[in-house]
């Protein structure tokens, strides 16, 4: 025995360019299946896109003015700071964005409810040319799922699946209270027509999560406003519409805050006038009783320093009664919005501005508690924000009324100062000069209010939205979606995708030897060499020919050198036996043509067909089986008897297996089977033995004792891994002398030899000879 059988194969290391190629080639050998799933997902692509409706990108750009344009700087609205200098972009994005706003717009513009005209493939969506349109005056409990089916009976009537209702009235029906009201004359002549009603809410949001609002850059105040719809003419009606609720809500909310100042001015002028009337009437009295006409140079210049100090005093005393109705505002509590405060007369900024801040915080807070419960967090956290400004107000107005409180003393010292001074005229020219000090201070007052008030009702007036639409909402010429290229490049995917996964699950689920890897990892025993697999078919066998120029000749050639390194002495005659597992693995093909090519190297060679179950040989040389080794083993025959040429062969010889017996491990265990051996080897170089598979019957076993080397085969895609693990079994336990493994029918690009183009080696035009099928 030899322990350590050895062959040149052993010495080679696996490439893993290798085991790609074979991947790959074992996918381009089943291109049929991958051009025909293609087509198939070609085809699904082209249906898809039949049943999809095109959606058009709509856009639209508002310009959101930093700024207040359009009134002058000595306007009242910038005097006394009513609104924020500038608004924050974000802000903006949000209440384009908010629900408010698109719920509107669903109501104004009915979006709830579609109409579509069918058609052969899908149904087409029409906005502004249906005939009519289906108000929803009160939705049922559970709204249809299906479309509603309108057909049009004359100009009164229509039908609403198959039930008969009046137009332009309020109906009751299964699918709640509607009312069908005509956009232009009916007749029976009009095409039915399919009308989905959807939920008011659902269909918001729906149009809120298809809405992108961004600025066109980082820098920029130019939103950008795009909106997808399978209808152009929808999709610009709902920006527009967007843009006018967004520019109505910002006119109301500046309305709202001049007309809290107007409120305030009206209030105050109503005093002041009384005031006013009454110092007025005293002083005509006190002339008409007291004869006075004129007053002196000295009182002349008293007054006017007076009055100056008094004008002084009484604009203290409007901050303050202005302070006071920012603390009444401050104290107001509940959940309805209270009116924001006058800040007439105060121009301290940081007031202002947080007066604005609580005013925004309350009508965001008021429109947030449209929606949503008190006890939403988004609620709570407003109420929070505005409690934390209005404690920081509060105690700006503390610090503002002890300012105005000390100025207010010392103005009323001077005031005392300046009387004092006065009690030097003349009693009844003092006494004049009090009371026309007031008729002026009342006067000038009641003249700064007439004014103040025409300047806020005319900014009311002319009240225009802090935006501008830079390009009105266009739809573009193609749709968006679905992509086509996409679409056709995703089904392809898929094409090549499935043949791919399918291979690769068979491959998984294949319990048989596809990669040479499966036998190294397997098992120690050697691999003499590898056979392809052939791709033309052949009625015979014996394939190899002299000057055979193929790959498969090249591969029989390398198995005939290797088989000198199995030999124990090289002048001593072999003898081989070949086995297999199982049957169909390509023991006669493998054995055949190996003799042959081994005969025309002048080596006197003899195979015996020794599968005496079921042999094979003689039927693929088209030779009688009437005497073989059957008779040889019973003593009815002698080796001369039984020995035939092998036609168009020297030095090869056959002995068939002869008539089939009945017992023939019985058979193989006589002695004659030793004798037979021996005188083989006394007459040829080299005896070849096709012996039945190992792994069906234990003819094989008993063979193997007179063999100096045993070939087992495995066939690519065909013998079993289990059968690889029990070649190793007999491996180890040395059951066969120099056992060796030769693969079988591998497939182009999945060997390690002779997998490039042979034909270009021999210089000739590339055309390769490739010899089939009877690899078995």
């Amino acid at each position: 025995m030899v322990t350590n059988p050895y062959t040149p194969y052993q010495a080679y290391e696996v490439e893993p360019e290798l085991n790609l190629r074979a991947m790959l080639m074992r996918y381009v050998r089943n291109w049929p299946w991958f051009v025909l799933s293609l087509l198939l997902a070609l085809g699904a692509a082209y249906v898809y896109l039949l049943y999809q409706p095109p959606g058009y990108r709509v856009k639209a750009s508002l310009l959101i003015k930093d700024e207040k344009k359009g009134m002058g700087g000595e306007s009242m609205m910038k005097e006394l700071d009513l609104f924020t200098p500038s608004k924050v972009v974000e802000n903006e994005i949000e209440i384009l964005k908010s629900f408010t706003i698109m719920d509107r717009v669903v109501t104004n513009l009915g979006l709830n409810v579609r109409y579509y005209i069918p058609t052969s493939t899908v149904k087409k969506e029409i906005y502004g040319k249906s005939p009519i349109r289906l108000l929803v005056e009160k939705p049922a409990e559970l709204m249809p799922d299906d479309a509603l089916e309108i057909a049009f009976v004359d100009a009164r009537t229509v039908t609403l699946n198959g039930e008969a209702y009046p137009v332009n009235q309020s109906i009751q029906t299964p699918y709640g209270q509607l009312r069908i009201l005509t956009r232009k004359p009916l007749s029976a002549k009009l095409e039915p027509m399919l009308v989905t009603m959807g939920d008011h809410i659902e269909t918001a949001e729906g149009y809120l999560n298809n809405l992108t609002v961004e600025p066109m850059t980082k820098q920029a105040t130019v939103l950008m406003m795009s909106l997808d719809e399978a209808v152009p003419d929808k999709g610009v009606a709902i920006l527009n519409q967007i843009i006018n609720e967004y520019n109505k809500e910002a006119v109301i909310d500046k309305n709202r805050e001049a007309g809290n100042t107007l409120s305030f001015i009206e209030n105050r002028l109503g005093l002041i006038s009384g005031e006013l009337a009454t110092v007025e009437k005293e002083v005509e009295r006190y002339k008409s009783t007291q004869g006075i006409t004129d007053l002196s140079v000295q009182a002349q210049t008293f007054l006017t320093t007076v009055k100056d100090n008094d004008s002084q005093l009484n604009e203290v005393n409007i901050r303050l009664g202005a302070l006071g109705d920012v603390e009444r505002y401050l104290q107001h509590q509940g959940g309805e919005q209270g009116l924001a405060p006058a800040t007439l007369g105060l121009s301290d900024p940081v007031l202002t501005g947080l007066l604005a801040k609580v005013s925004e915080l309350e009508l965001k807070r008021e429109e947030v508690s449209r929606t949503i419960s008190p006890n939403n967090p988004l609620v709570q956290s407003l109420d929070s924000q505005l409690k934390t400004l209005k404690a920081n107000i509060n105690e700006n107005v503390q610090t503002i009324r002890q300012q105005l409180t000390s100025n207010r003393a010392q103005l009323v010292t001077n005031n005392q100062r300046m009387e004092g001074m006065i009690r030097t005229v003349p009693g009844k020219e003092r006494a004049l000069l009090n009371i026309t000090r007031q008729q002026a201070i009342k006067n000038g007052l009641y003249t700064y209010l007439l004014q103040k008030r025409e300047e806020t009702a005319l900014s009311a007036a002319s009240a225009i939205p802090d935006s501008r639409t830079v390009d009105a909402a266009r739809a573009g010429s193609k749709p968006v979606k679905p992509v086509k290229m996409m679409v056709f490049g995703i089904f392809t995917l898929l094409g090549l995708l499935i043949p791919i996964g399918f291979l690769t699950a068979k491959d998984a689920l294949n319990n048989r030897v596809l990669h040479r890897a499966d036998v190294e990892d397997v098992t120690q025993v050697p691999i003499l060499g590898e056979v392809v697999r052939s791709r033309q078919l052949t009625a015979d066998n014996l394939v190899f020919k002299p000057r055979m120029q193929s790959v498969i000749g090249e591969q029989i050639r390398t198995l005939r050198t290797n088989l000198h390194f199995l030999r124990s002495d090289p002048d001593t005659p072999q003898v081989v036996l070949f086995t297999s597992s199982i049957s169909g693995e390509g023991k006669s093909f493998i054995s055949l043509n190996l003799g042959a090519s081994l005969a025309m190297v002048d080596n006197r060679t003899v195979i015996l067909e020794m599968d005496m179950r079921k042999p094979k040989l003689h039927q693929s040389l088209h030779m009688e089986n009437n005497r073989g080794l059957s008779n040889y083993l019973i003593g009815e025959a002698t080796l001369d008897e039984l020995l035939q040429p092998i036609p168009g062969y020297e030095n090869y010889f056959i002995i068939t297996a002869g008539p089939l017996p009945p017992n023939p491990a019985e058979l193989l265990s006589s002695p004659r089977l030793g004798k037979l051996f021996a005188e083989l080897k006394e007459r040829f170089d080299y005896v070849l033995v096709d012996s039945p598979p190992v792994g069906l019957v234990t003819d094989s076993q008993l063979i193997a004792p007179h063999a100096d080397a045993t070939l087992f085969l495995v066939r690519h895609d065909h013998t079993p891994k289990n059968s690889i693990k029990m070649v190793d079994v007999m491996f180890k336990e040395q059951r066969f002398q120099r056992l060796s493994i030769i693969l079988n029918g591998v497939g182009e690009g999945e060997s390690y030899y002779y997998n490039y183009s042979y034909g270009d080696y021999y210089g000739g035009s590339g055309k390769k000879n490739w010899l089939t099928k009877g690899n078995n």
